[in-house]
């Protein structure tokens, strides 16, 4: 079928149909306090809600009499063709989730053809989980190579660590940094301060050196603070940041026109419009809302790409009709993995995968560059659906 799979024979109670099927079971399998570090946002949770909510101001325009026989979802992300315009964003603890952790996840996007970013929070290497895509994708007859990987990064106090973080990753083919460059400091989260939230015992994070014993005798805010560089400053560090990797150089966190025109400035290769799933300043703008702003600041000059609040296909489809070059997931990644490790994680994205290659169809585009602002209307609060210009 030109628009996803045959839709399959499920038995009633069993069938996992769409993200929220998934997230139920994972809600069931993990205990509390992961749970409710995965799924919580910053002090009273707007943000979060709004990433998933803005997605319903905007309706779809389906098109009749359209040939989508031949009808492809490839493009390209970080010099490779992708199944379709979907990664998995840089998550942490992933092992909490799941015993693989960001191997499984390395894995199921081998499988199913797309990119990935890793945490500085993982719980396994850059190579491990690298060489754990690149041996799924040989297995599967896909050739040497998988899934290309960034390296997300902060800005740190310990630049002999960032150092060596960028050489790992760069040694093991990462192609390119994610800057994470809104978190200065952590937002508020009440519930790890309830919790009293601390990294689960035998879990390390060896991409920043750390092992589990160091890791418990703080807090997941202390630890963080301990390390992160409050100084840093566009003037300074993507020039050093230039100097000390060829990988390409994205800044991921940004919200404002303003900031686009600096990465801009500054040489960077490419901006990630994200609000870190709504876990840092609680009341910014959802991502969606933010992406118009920041697309239009950049004028086809660098790519935009977007992450927060995915849920549907749907909403991929919606994100690039309004400029968005590629988009990526978090937590819907973490629930696969909750839900049934490496397995979760594929029917997480081949969800997401038939619903987008579905609403292609049904819009009417042959191909991601035919998806365009022309694809949506916006519905005004005076309840008239308008153009999105």
């Amino acid at each position: 079928m030109s628009g996803g799979a045959p839709i399959p024979v499920a038995v009633k109670g069993q069938e996992i149909l769409c993200i929220e099927d998934i997230k139920e079971r994972a809600d069931a399998n993990l205990p509390e306090i992961a749970r409710e570090f995965y799924n919580s946002g910053s002090t009273y949770q707007t943000t979060i809600a709004e990433n998933s909510s803005s997605f319903n101001k905007y309706r779809l325009l389906s098109r009749v009499l359209v040939d989508v026989s031949r009808l492809t979802t490839q493009t390209e992300c970080l010099g490779r063709t992708v199944k379709f315009p979907l990664g998995v964003s840089p998550a942490g603890l992933q092992a909490m989730a799941h015993p693989d952790g960001e191997l499984a996840t390395s894995r199921a996007c081998a499988r199913m053809g797309v990119n990935m970013a890793v945490s500085s929070f993982a719980n396994y290497t850059v190579q491990q989980i690298v060489s754990a895509g690149q041996t799924q994708a040989e297995t599967d007859g896909a050739g040497p190579g998988g899934p290309h990987y960034a390296m997300q990064l902060y800005m740190m106090r310990d630049r002999a660590l960032q150092e060596r973080i960028m050489a790992a990753a760069e040694g093991a083919g990462c192609k390119a940094i994610f800057l994470t460059a809104d978190s200065p400091v952590l937002g508020v989260r009440f519930n790890e301060w309830r919790n009293d939230f601390r990294t689960p015992d035998g879990l390390g994070f060896p991409v920043l050196g750390w092992t589990s014993e160091m890791i418990r005798r703080a807090t997941h805010d202390t630890s963080f603070m301990s390390f992160n560089d409050d100084t840093h400053s566009w003037a300074r560090d993507v020039a050093w940041l230039r100097s000390q990797t060829k990988m390409e150089i994205w800044i991921k966190g940004v919200l404002a026109a303003e900031d686009v025109e600096l990465a801009i400035e500054y040489g960077c290769d490419g901006v990630l419009v994200s609000n870190h799933g709504g876990r840092q300043l609680d009341g910014v703008p959802s991502t969606l809302d933010a992406l118009v702003e920041c697309v239009d600041a950049a004028k086809g000059r660098i790519p935009v790409h977007m992450d927060g609040g995915v849920r549907r296909g749907s909403d991929i489809f919606v994100a690039l009709a309004l400029g968005a070059r590629h988009v990526w997931v978090g937590r819907p990644a973490i629930w696969g993995l909750g839900y049934k490790g490496q397995e979760g994680v594929e029917k997480t994205l081949e969800v997401l995968y038939e619903d987008f290659r579905r609403c292609m169809a049904l819009c009417g585009c042959r191909t991601v560059a035919d998806i365009k602002r022309s694809c949506l209307r916006r519905m005004g609060i005076d309840g008239v659906l308008r153009r999105v210009e």
